[in-house]
C-alpha cells in the first residue's frame, strides 16, 4: 500500500523570482489511481466484557459500531487483542478497531496493529 499523494506545488527556477512570470510553477506528476493507500486506523477505547457493554466506560465503541453501521463495515475480525473491520469512508480506506484489553493496555493491541500494517502515526486516530 502508498500514501496519499502529494499535492505541494515547487518552483522550478527560482523561489526569489523578480515577477509572477519569472516564477514556474511545476505541479507532481499525478499518480495512477490505481495505486492501493495506507488506510486510516480508528481505534475506539473501552473495556471488554458483558459487564461493560452499554456503559459510560464503552460509549467510544458504540461510537465506532455506529460509523461501522453507517458506512456498511463489518466489524468482525478478531487479530492484535482487537475487533477490526476494514471498508471505506468515502473513498478512505479506514480500519476500525475495538480493543479487546482493558482501556490501560490499549496500546498492545494498536501498536500491533500500526506496526503491522505500516500505518503512518498522522492516520491513527485515537478515541
Amino acid at each position: 500500500m502508498t500514501q496519499f499523494p502529494n499535492f505541494s506545488t515547487k518552483i522550478s527556477n527560482s523561489s526569489l523570482a523578480n515577477t509572477a512570470e519569472d516564477a514556474q510553477v511545476s505541479l507532481p506528476e499525478p499518480r495512477p489511481q490505481s495505486l492501493p493507500r495506507k488506510p486510516w486506523l480508528i481505534v475506539s477505547l473501552g473495556n471488554p466484557g458483558k459487564k461493560f457493554n452499554g456503559t459510560r466506560h464503552n460509549v467510544v465503541f458504540m461510537m465506532v459500531d455506529a460509523i461501522a453501521k453507517a458506512k456498511g463495515i463489518s466489524i468482525n475480525t478478531v487479530n492484535f487483542k482487537a475487533q477490526i473491520g476494514k471498508g471505506f469512508i468515502g473513498n478512505v480506506p479506514v480500519m476500525l478497531a475495538k480493543p479487546q484489553t482493558f482501556m490501560n493496555s490499549s496500546g498492545e493491541s494498536v501498536g500491533a496493529i500500526v506496526s503491522y500494517y505500516k500505518i503512518p502515526l498522522k492516520q491513527v486516530l485515537v478515541v
